[in-house]
C-alpha cells in the first residue's frame, strides 16, 4: 500500500538515461530559481520605508538614493555571479569559490550559511504566504501553522516528482506575479506622467535632516538589501540547466537581474511618489494597488499573485539546497546519502531534509517567522562577501585575459557585501546574534563528518599486508525449539561449516531437560549447548558462549558465524503477532567484534 501511495504522489521511477529530459529550459529555470529573488520585491522596498519611518515622512526621499545603492549592489552581484558561473560550471556557487580560493574553513562557512539560509527561505516564505491567505480569510487565522505545514509538504512532494514537472506547475504563478507588478508600475508611471497621480504629497529632496544620522541611512540600505536574497541560487544549480548549461545559466541570471531591477526600482519610485507609509495593517504593495486601481479585480489579482509568489519563493530553496548538499557530500563534509538520486532523478534526500527542517522551524516559531528575516538576510550576505572575495583572489593569482575589470567588479561587490553584513550585525545584533553560534557549530560538524570518512577510508584502503587465511568456520545456531525453521537452518549450517553448535537459552530447569532429550532424539550429530538464564535474557548468555568459542576459533584460524533462523510472514501485519527476538539479536550481535551474523529465512505460505 505504501508503494502504491508513493507511486501516486511521486510518480513512476525514471531511468538514469532520462536524466537529460529532466534538465531545465531557461524559461522554467528562471521561474523556479528566481522566485525567491523576485518575491523579495514584495517586501524589500517596504523594509527601507520602515526604517526611514522612524524619522518621519520627510526622510522618505532618501528611499530613492538608497534604492539606487541597492541596484548598484545588484549589478555587482549579477556580474560577479556570471563570472562564477563560467569559472565554476559544475555548480556549488559561493561554497566552491570560497573553498578553492580562500580555504576550507571559509568555504564551509559559506556552504553552512547557505544551507541554513535555504531552510529559512522555505520557512519565512511559506509563513509570509500563509499570512497573506489568513489575512484574506480571517477564519483560518487560528490554523496558520497547519496551513504552513501543508504548503511545505505540497512543495516537497512537487519537487520529489522531478524538476521539469515542478517547474511546469510553478512557473505560472511566478510569471503572473511579474505581469501583475509590470501592470502596477506601467499604470502608476502613466498616472505620474499624465498628472493623474497624487498632487504632490511626497517629500521633496533636500539635505539630510538633523534627526537622520548616516547610521540610520546605512541601516535602511541594509534592510533594502533583503531584496537581493536568492540571487546566488542560479550559480548553485548550474547542473540543472540544459546544455550548454553555463551559458544558459548566465543568460537566466542576467534576465533575473533585469527583471528584479525593473520591478524593484519601479515599486520603490511609486512608493515614494504616492507617499506610501508602511503600517502593520496593510503592506506597501497593497497600498500601492489600492491607490492606483482602487479595490477592484486588478487589485485582488495583484494581491493574489503576491501571496502565491511569497509561498513559491520557497521553491528556490528546494532547487538549490539539494545541489549544495551534493557538493558538500562530494567533499565528504555531509553524509553520502545526499549524493544519491531518487526515483525521479532528483536528490530526494536533500529535498526531504529541507522539507522536514522547514516544518520543524515553522512549528518552533508557531508560523511567526518574521523575526528570522534579518538572520535570513545576513546568512546570504556572508556567502556573497566570501564568494566575491574569493574571485578577487582568483583574478590576482591567475591574471587571465581582461582580468582587471573583473577584479574591480568583484572587489566592489565584496566591499559592499561586507559593509551590508557589518551593518546587519551591528544594527540588528539582537536578531542575528545566533549566527555567531550556529555557524561555528555547523562548520565543526562538517569537519567531524570529514574526519570520520577519512578514518573509514584509511581502514578500508588496501595495503601490502597479507591477511591471515581463514582455515575454517564455526557455526553457532540459536534455537528456541525444534521446528521446520530450525531444521532448515541446521541443514544449511552442516552443509557449509566445519563445526556446528546449537545454543538453547532456558528459563527453567524443566524446559532445559526436555530440550536436551528432544534434541538427542532428533539430531545427535550436532552438539547442543544449553545455557540457563536466571533473568530471562537471551543476548548475554549467547555472548558468553561466543566468548568461549572465540578462544578456540583464534587458535585454529577459524571464523565464528552466528546463524539466526527467522520466519517471514506472508502479510506485514502478522509481524505484530510474533516476537521479533531474531531481529533484536541480529542487531545486537552486529556490534560484536569478530562475529559474522547470517540470517536463514523461512517464509510462511499463509
Amino acid at each position: 500500500m505504501l508503494s502504491i501511495l508513493k507511486r501516486y504522489l511521486i510518480g513512476k521511477p525514471l531511468k538514469t538515461t532520462e536524466l537529460g529530459e529532466q534538465k531545465l529550459s531557461n524559461t522554467k529555470a528562471l521561474a523556479i530559481l528566481s522566485s525567491d529573488a523576485l518575491s523579495s520585491v514584495a517586501y524589500g522596498p517596504e523594509q527601507i520605508l520602515i526604517v526611514l519611518a522612524t524619522v518621519g515622512a520627510v526622510a522618505y526621499w532618501y528611499s530613492i538614493p538608497i534604492g539606487i545603492g541597492v541596484l548598484i549592489l545588484l549589478l555587482a552581484l549579477i556580474l560577479s555571479y556570471r563570472q562564477i558561473i563560467y569559472s565554476y560550471p559544475h555548480g556549488g556557487g559561493a561554497y566552491v569559490v570560497s573553498k578553492q580560493n580562500l580555504g576550507v574553513i571559509p568555504g564551509l562557512v559559506a556552504g553552512g550559511s547557505l544551507l541554513v539560509d535555504y531552510i529559512l527561505t522555505v520557512a519565512v516564505s511559506v509563513s509570509a504566504g500563509t499570512d497573506a491567505i489568513t489575512s484574506a480569510i480571517p477564519i483560518l487565522h487560528s490554523h496558520t501553522v497547519f496551513i504552513s505545514v501543508l504548503l511545505v509538504i505540497f512543495i516537497t512532494i512537487l519537487n520529489l516528482r522531478g524538476l521539469t514537472e515542478s517547474a511546469s506547475i510553478l512557473a505560472y504563478p511566478v510569471y503572473l506575479f511579474v505581469v501583475a507588478l509590470v501592470i502596477i508600475i506601467v499604470v502608476g508611471l502613466f498616472n505620474v506622467i499624465t498628472g493623474h497621480g497624487p498632487q504632490v504629497t511626497h517629500a521633496s529632496s533636500g539635505p539630510i535632516p538633523g534627526g537622520i544620522a548616516l547610521f540610520l541611512l546605512l541601516k535602511a540600505f541594509s534592510s533594502g538589501c533583503s531584496a537581493l536574497t536568492g540571487v546566488e541560487a542560479i550559480s548553485n544549480a548550474i547542473p540543472n540547466f540544459k546544455e550548454p548549461s553555463e551559458r544558459n545559466a548566465a543568460k537566466t541570471l542576467t534576465m533575473m537581474g533585469l527583471i528584479l531591477a525593473v520591478l524593484f526600482s519601479g515599486i520603490m519610485f511609486l512608493a515614494y511618489w504616492y507617499s506610501i507609509t508602511p503600517n502593520a495593517e496593510e503592506t506597501v504593495m497593497s497600498q500601492l494597488g489600492s491607490e492606483i486601481f482602487g479595490r477592484n479585480i486588478i487589485y485582488y489579482f495583484i494581491q493574489g499573485t503576491t501571496a502565491l509568489i511569497l509561498v513559491l519563493a520557497a521553491n528556490t530553496g528546494f532547487s538549490a539546497f539539494p545541489l549544495l548538499a551534493y557538493n558538500l557530500a562530494s567533499d565528504k563534509f555531509m553524509p553520502r546519502m545526499y549524493l544519491l538520486r531518487g526515483d525521479r532523478l532528483g536528490y530526494s534526500n536533500g529535498i526531504i531534509t529541507l522539507g522536514v527542517a522547514s516544518i520543524l522551524l515553522i512549528i518552533a516559531f508557531q508560523g511567526k517567522t518574521e523575526q528570522l528575516i534579518p538572520l535570513y538576510a545576513v546568512g546570504v550576505f556572508i556567502p556573497f562577501t566570501l564568494s566575491q572575495t574569493g574571485m578577487v583572489i582568483k583574478w590576482l593569482r591567475e591574471k587571465p585575459a581582461n582580468w582587471f575589470p573583473k577584479l574591480i567588479t568583484n572587489l566592489i561587490g565584496a566591499l559592499i557585501s561586507a559593509l551590508v553584513s557589518i551593518i546587519f550585525l551591528t544594527t540588528k545584533f539582537s536578531q542575528v546574534w545566533s549566527i555567531l553560534i550556529f555557524l561555528p557549530i555547523i562548520v565543526y560538524l562538517f569537519l567531524r563528518i570529514r574526519s570520520h570518512y577519512e578514518a573509514v577510508g584509511d581502514q578500508l584502503r588496501l595495503n601490502n599486508d597479507i591477511p591471515d587465511k581463514i582455515k575454517g568456520n564455526i557455526m553457532i545456531v540459536p534455537v528456541a525449539g525444534i521446528t521446520k525453521v530450525v531444521e532448515r537452518t541446521m541443514q544449511y549450517a552442516q552443509g557449509i561449516a566445519d563445526e556446528v553448535y546449537a545454543v538453547y537459552i532456558s528459563f527453567d530447569k524443566e524446559s532445559e531437560q526436555q530440550m536436551r532429550d528432544k534434541w538427542e532424539a532428533w539430531n545427535p550429530n550436532v552438539k547442543l549447548i544449553v545455557v540457563h538464564s536466571e533473568y530471562r535474557e537471551i543476548t548475554r548468555p549467547l555472548l558468553k558462549v561466543i566468548d568461549q568459542m572465540e578462544t578456540k576459533a583464534h587458535e585454529n584460524g577459524f571464523e565464528i558465524t552466528v546463524l539466526i533462523p527467522q520466519f517471514i510472514t506472508k502479510k506485514n501485519w502478522h509481524n505484530v503477532l510474533h516476537n521479533q527476538s531474531s531481529l533484536l539479536l541480529r542487531a545486537y550481535l552486529l556490534h560484536k567484534r569478530s562475529v559474522i551474523v547470517t540470517t536463514v529465512p523461512y517464509r510462511f505460505k499463509v
